[in-house]
């Protein structure tokens, strides 16, 4: 039997307004994300400077 859908939810149950406030304090910067938290800035731009390299 097929569950009730509740109005401000996806066919997976997400539910639509949460991920719109998610998206627009992603925005205005205020939404922690945890890839940020990990990254090596310096590493990425070293890798993104050799790959550039590689490409000439």
């Amino acid at each position: 039997m097929a569950k009730n859908k509740q109005p401000n939810q996806t066919k997976t149950g997400t539910n639509v307004e949460d991920v719109k406030k998610q998206n627009q304090q992603a925005k205005q910067g205020q939404y922690e994300t945890e890839y940020a938290a990990e990254t090596d800035v310096q590493s990425v731009k070293e890798r993104n400077k050799k790959s550039e390299q590689n490409k000439k």
